[in-house]
């Protein structure tokens, strides 16, 4: 009985270090993919990542230069066997041509930086 607690515990503590270590590289990945498109401001975050193999996201924060007010966006892309939505506040809308190829070429812009700048030395 002790052996069968002691191995769901130990079971238990590394399904926890597995899910933390999970959260770290996305947490790296969304801000190497967030550079992908240019600097972002001292006082600012960009993240721009894949959440699951349907699912990209886009999160911007920065202040307004006029109101000094903090700003915060986030789009969210569910890719679909027929189209690709885009999911702001609540509201989904499907992309344009234009909009899915920016988006396609963001993707693999992001799985070449992360993979050289991750995952090469794995």
């Amino acid at each position: 009985m002790l052996k069968k607690m002691l191995r769901q515990s130990q079971q238990e503590r590394q399904m926890q270090r597995n899910q933390a270590l999970e959260q770290k590289l996305l947490r790296h990945e969304a801000k190497i993919g967030g550079r992908l498109f240019g600097d972002v401001p001292a006082s600012g975050r960009r993240e721009f990542f894949c959440l699951d193999e349907h699912t990209w996201v886009w999160h911007e924060e920065w202040t307004d230069r006029q109101t000094g007010e903090r700003k915060v966006q986030a789009t969210r892309y569910e890719v679909r066997p027929d189209r690709i939505l885009r999911v702001r506040d609540g509201h989904y809308q499907p992309v344009s041509r234009k909009e899915a190829d920016h988006l396609l070429q963001a993707a693999r812009a992001y799985r070449d930086a992360v993979g050289q700048k991750l995952y090469s030395r794995v």
